[in-house]
């Protein structure tokens, strides 16, 4: 008596486990797909700094407008100023990308 009882308690559990999987299954397939981590520029700074390095450190084209040269610099400057605790080093690698994108290059390159 008690082995038909225990037989329909498997199938039961058994039906309801697959339930489960199938409805996790397809909310997995529903979700939003992840947003990709941005791939940043691997290696150091060129000893001379060409239009392409400081595209790539401005985070623009490197045909961009002098507006968006500008709105660019402004946007990584803010956020990495030596007064508000960033990097000298980076901040006149910076103001040297805005130089090169707006054409006012000298022959010294950096001071670093």
């Amino acid at each position: 008596m008690s082995t038909p009882f225990l037989a329909g308690l498997a199938i039961a559990g058994a039906a309801l486990a697959g339930k489960y999987v199938i409805q996790a299954w397809q909310s997995f397939k529903a979700r939003p797909p992840k947003p990709r981590l941005r791939k940043f520029y691997d290696g150091g700074f060129q000893p001379k700094m060409t239009r392409r390095e400081s595209a790539l450190i401005l985070g623009i084209r490197e045909n961009a407008g002098t507006e968006k040269v500008k709105e660019a610099h402004r946007r990584v400057m803010v956020a990495n100023h030596p007064d508000a605790g960033g990097s000298h080093y980076l901040a006149s690698k910076i103001n040297e990308a805005k130089d090169v994108m707006l054409g006012k290059t000298k022959d010294g390159g950096s001071a670093f």
